[in-house]
């Protein structure tokens, strides 16, 4: 390769797991035992400045290999390219990938390739900032609305979003964001929620102690797993609001556990504690299920996104009037690209942006979303909260930051997403230094390590 013109050298994939399932983290009703995994990737460059992108998907465990392996399959879609053009227009590569037509059959657009496709756009952006010196979501807030638009695929949304109309509500949202970047992002952090309280596995004295801390901590919002036992949840439920008391809201997530019916009257009966809002009530899939369930349950309201596949799903649940509360993912869609998309088909319906994060560095990423949102395109945070949980932020070189139940805006450029390479050492499997001497200590008791080493 020319030494004259930087490029894209490698891209190193790692299948990085914690055992988060051991003191029941993040369980819920559809996932009793979850251990936190990062399908992660590496973009190395031979640019003279030494600058590389970080990216990643997150899984629960079983399945991070066929997460990694679908993003090895991008390989030869990124390595070789510029690293100039690559980071001057994100953009291309996402159509490219997305555009890859024999690995689009296995979508299209939906699944674990396209998540696959969502990493290596991350690690594109990541590597964009941090040669641009600036935090992502500054390097956003500060892009000019023509260049922004020229990053969304339009395509399939134009029905509910077009160019034009893009570019007229990004157009809007300059005006103030100077002050809103420095007299209150910089000065106040974007809005928190914690869901630390309310894992499904928790015993009630860990919720109410944990629930106490969270509104000690500045928090306003706090979230309940529900959907297994609705005698358990409502025990827990009047556990949560005696713990809090009536000023803080408690939103509640059955993700994914009930038929329409059953959310419905599940909702209703938990209504006397007044939740703030019911997310994925049901399949992520279902739109008229979604708004069927919104009809019937107000004044609670209905959010959902986490697992909405692509912008065209969300562009159907928003013309469906099934959400009240929109969440993106900063994984789980095709990355910042598509994420734009659906943070502008928002911004077009009026409908607030609370994003899903939690699991391995989705809080790190998110934040950076939410922030352009609020900064250049929004303009608000009323009624806008980023989820936060605080599990595995230490084995981030740019942690996030919650001071008084707001996240800090990050300082440090690039898109938040550097693990720690004594993490990656540590935790990769089946081979890192946590795994394999996991896996002594169970042959020396007898157990031959093939049930039970990840969720």
């Amino acid at each position: 390769m020319s030494s004259t013109v930087p490029r894209v050298t490698a891209l190193d994939t790692y299948d990085i797991r914690f055992p988060t399932s051991r003191e029941l983290d993040g369980s819920d009703a559809m996932n009793p035992d979850p251990d936190y995994s990062a399908a992660y990737l590496v973009l190395r460059t031979d640019a003279a400045d030494g600058a590389e992108g970080h990216g990643f998907t997150f899984t629960i465990g079983r399945g991070n290999d066929v997460q990694v392996a679908a993003i090895g399959a991008l390989r030869a879609h990124v390595v070789g390219r510029p690293v100039d053009e690559l980071c001057a227009d994100p953009g291309s590569l996402a159509r490219d990938l997305t555009g890859d037509s024999q690995l689009r059959w296995l979508g299209p657009e939906k699944g674990v390739m396209h998540m696959a496709i969502g990493a290596v756009v991350n690690a594109a952006w990541d590597l964009a900032a941090k040669r641009a010196g600036l935090p992502l979501w500054q390097l956003l807030a500060d892009a000019e609305p023509e260049w922004l638009v020229s990053q969304v695929d339009f395509r399939y949304i134009t029905d509910a979003l077009t160019p034009e109309n893009a570019l007229r509500l990004l157009r809007r949202g300059r005006a103030g964001a100077a002050e809103r970047r420095t007299e209150r992002l910089l000065a106040r952090g974007y809005p928190g929620y914690t869901t630390s309280p309310g894992w499904l596995g928790y015993p009630d004295e860990k919720l109410t102690r944990l629930a106490r801390q969270a509104v000690a901590d500045g928090f306003t919002q706090i979230k309940l797993k529900v959907g297994a036992d609705l005698h358990d949840d409502i025990r827990r439920m009047r556990a949560a609001r005696a713990a809090v008391g009536p000023g803080v809201r408690i939103a509640i997530d059955a993700n994914q556990r009930w038929n329409v019916r059953e959310a419905i009257e599940w909702t209703n009966a938990l209504a006397e504690f007044d939740p703030y809002w019911i997310e994925e009530p049901t399949s992520p899939d279902d739109v008229l299920g979604h708004a069927a369930v919104r009809r019937a349950v107000a004044p609670v309201k209905v959010a959902t996104g986490e697992h909405v596949q692509n912008r065209v799903v969300f562009k159907q649940l928003l013309q469906a009037d099934a959400l009240d509360v929109l969440q993106i993912d900063a994984a789980r869609v095709g990355g910042v690209n598509e994420n734009l998309a659906i943070l502008l088909l928002a911004a077009e319906y009026g409908v607030p942006v609370c994003p899903h994060a939690g699991g391995v560095g989705l809080c790190e990423l998110v934040q950076h979303l939410s922030m352009f949102d609020y900064v250049a395109l929004s303009g608000t945070t009323e009624d806008r909260v980023i989820e936060y949980v605080g599990h595995l932020h230490e084995h981030f070189t740019e942690p996030v930051h919650i001071r008084d139940g707001h996240y800090g805006a990050p300082l440090a450029p690039g898109f938040s997403a550097t693990m720690r390479p004594e993490s990656i050492a540590r935790y990769s499997y089946p081979d890192g230094e946590f795994w394999a001497a996991d896996r002594a200590t169970k042959d020396d008791d007898g157990d031959d390590g093939s049930e039970g080493a990840v969720a």
